[in-house]
């Protein structure tokens, strides 16, 4: 393998707060991603590293570091990825997350942490009002005036929601709110499953000047079980689909004065026309609205992030750090409150004017191009594990091995795939629910010289709809092993009180591991 550029951690650290566009990349499995690694670092497993970077880091000539524990090699690999595709500025950090942590830097661990850390910062500076959930179920028993609305996306809200609550995500709240609470002395509790999207749901509301009492619900659907009591499970309330017109002109206005209060400007079509077409610099062109509304149609080229969950997990969508984001909306609301809290999360972020009726043309990211695989069929499959005549890998989650596979089939993923076939019998047969993952997967074995891989021809479900056995294995692969899933994230959605207890924990502990350095680049509160 050619030698690839490296950094050490001060030199990193530096960089981080040169105020230039930088891509920090850590290309390890979600698992490890979210046991520890760096504050900015945005996930990128190597597993779908070719499908995804595309997206995370338009422009191929952006500073790119690349992160892995030190002493993966991980990183090493997914630059000669990268490199290949065209990517021409790449380094890897020195030591990886080990090197930062012995120059004394912070390593966090969870998920979308930045954007977790900026829902407690708001919380702190703007003093977000809030109610337990001992005081929401005592208001509710009294029948009080209230009204709770769920800042989740519906897919969430549907597995479970506090009682009696409303969909509406949060980047709705401001634009539909009028529609679910009609009168001004109503109580509004805005809940999620934790903290975050509670807190700003709720300062959302304020910001926008709502007249209504507003609170967060501490600790969301979580803090719900901790006190005993039970959550509502398939609820369909939900956010209506038409706002009044007449209420429109108020609620533009308020938005406009959102936007100056925070600085946000808008550009025009002909200007983010320009910024998309220009080479040294990165801009992202954003459609903040519902799902059915982006799925009617939107800008060529536009990608959709709901507006509450691009504030609620930036680093999902924003892989380059001080480029440019220009959101786009039907109405005028909806953009300018996300670009408010993208601006005190320290984006570069303006308005479309215009919104989806603009005359703008963002290309789509680029594909990687993947080797041609042979399929087999279920059947045919069948009769080589019967005979021994292949090896099979599943590279499907680690938790739906656990749940069902093929009999004698192992568990694995792309990163530890070349060294977990080293010797095994050919073909290789990989069972995967996405066949681009597993192309990738395959691409990897090919330049390894293994001569012979196949895929499972429609996968794991193709398997049992031709009536062929599956086995569980609840224990295998083991916990250590499962490096793509990050248990105490995860395990709190599945009532496991003590997972729940140390995620609430881990988020009202995020500030005090923030150091004065980067505490700068928030600006939570000013313009």
């Amino acid at each position: 393998m050619l030698p690839v550029n490296s950094v050490t951690a001060p030199e990193l650290k530096a960089m981080l707060h040169d105020g230039e566009e930088l891509a920090l990349l850590d290309v390890r499995e979600a698992g490890q991603f979210g046991e520890a690694h760096l504050l900015f670092a945005t996930p990128l497993p190597y597993s779908r590293l070719d499908l995804d970077v595309g997206a995370l880091v338009p422009r191929r000539s952006a500073r790119v570091v690349l992160c892995d524990d030190g002493e993966l090699g991980i990183a090493a690999l997914a630059a000669k990825r990268l490199g290949a595709m065209g990517y021409s500025d790449v380094a890897v950090l020195e030591s990886g997350t080990k090197g930062w942590k012995a120059a004394g830097y912070t390593l966090f661990s969870g998920v979308n942490v930045p954007s977790k850390l900026f829902g407690e910062l708001v919380e702190h500076e703007y003093h977000t009002p809030r109610v337990t959930v001992t005081e929401l179920a005592r208001m509710q028993a009294d029948g009080e005036d209230l009204v709770v609305v769920d800042g989740r996306p519906f897919s969430e809200y549907r597995k479970m929601s506090i009682p009696g609550g409303i969909c509406c995500p949060n980047a709705e709240l401001p634009y539909r709110i009028g529609e679910i609470v009609k009168s001004p002395k109503t109580k509004i509790i805005v809940n999620c499953a934790g903290r975050t999207r509670s807190i700003m749901g709720a300062q959302t509301l304020i910001n926008f000047g709502i007249e209504n009492p507003v609170y967060a619900l501490e600790n969301g659907t979580q803090g719900w079980v901790l006190a005993d009591m039970a959550l509502e499970r398939g609820a369909a309330r939900r956010y209506p689909d038409a706002v009044d017109a007449d209420r429109l002109d108020a609620l533009q206005s308020r938005a406009k004065s959102l936007m100056a209060r925070h600085g946000v400007l808008t550009a025009s079509a002909g200007e983010v026309e320009a910024w998309l077409r220009d080479g040294s610099r990165t801009t992202y062109l954003l459609d903040v609205r519902t799902p059915e509304e982006f799925a009617r149609g939107s800008l060529p080229g536009a990608v959709h992030a709901p507006g509450g969950q691009l504030i609620q997990a930036t680093d999902q969508w924003v892989g380059v750090r001080n480029a440019r984001l220009v959101l786009v909306d039907g109405e005028g609301i909806r953009a300018p409150v996300v670009a408010s809290w993208l601006k005190q999360l320290g984006c570069d972020v303006v308005v479309l004017e215009g919104g989806v009726s603009a005359k703008v043309n963002a290309e789509r990211a680029p594909q990687p191009r993947l080797p041609k695989v042979a399929p087999i069929t279920p059947e045919a499959l069948k009769q080589a594990l019967d005979v021994g005549g292949c090896t099979v890998f599943d590279l499907r989650p680690s938790m739906s091995f656990r749940e069902a596979h093929i009999p004698r089939t192992r568990w694995s993923i792309r990163s530890r795939l070349v060294e977990d076939a080293r010797g095994a019998r050919e073909p290789l047969v990989l069972v995967c629910d996405d066949v681009d993952v597993a192309r990738l997967a395959a691409a990897d074995l090919l330049e390894a010289h293994h001569r012979a891989v196949r895929i499972l021809e429609g996968s794991l479900g193709a398997w049992t709809d031709a009536g062929l056995p599956t086995e569980a294995s609840p224990q295998s692969p083991a916990d250590g092993e499962c490096i793509d899933y990050l248990f105490f994230v995860h395990d709190r959605h599945a009532g496991n009180r003590e997972a729940m207890k140390q995620y609430l924990a881990w988020e009202t502990g995020l500030i005090a591991q923030l150091d004065a350095e980067d505490r700068k680049l928030f600006r939570v509160g000013t313009a």
